[in-house]
């Protein structure tokens, strides 16, 4: 499994819509979900700083994460446009890959 992890800071008054477009029902799963290879996203949010968030990204494969970003980059890209002002401050925290033993 391949996993990519962001970590967000959100404007308070923005929360809701956050939630909304970066919940595992929302707006950037449903267009991962156009990948055969997207197995399904999670918001996590700090318990002891509201404002800061966590995404989790899971994809069968790095080969699928890229074959997606290759097919779908211009709307990825519009939808992160969309979004940029929702957030002060969003870090890649890193990709991951699970290991197998």
């Amino acid at each position: 499994m391949y996993i990519i992890i962001w970590e967000y800071q959100i404007k308070p008054e923005k929360q809701p819509e956050f939630e909304s477009i970066y919940s595992p029902k929302g707006v950037w799963a449903e267009l991962f979900d156009n990948s055969t290879g997207f197995l399904g996203t999670e918001l996590l949010c700090d318990e002891t700083r509201p404002q800061r968030y966590i995404t989790l990204d899971r994809w069968v494969s790095r080969d699928d994460y890229e074959a997606f970003l290759a097919q779908w980059d211009m709307e990825y890209k519009a939808l992160d446009a969309r979004c940029e002002g929702l957030t002060e401050s969003e870090s890649l925290i890193g990709k991951w890959n699970s290991v197998s033993q």
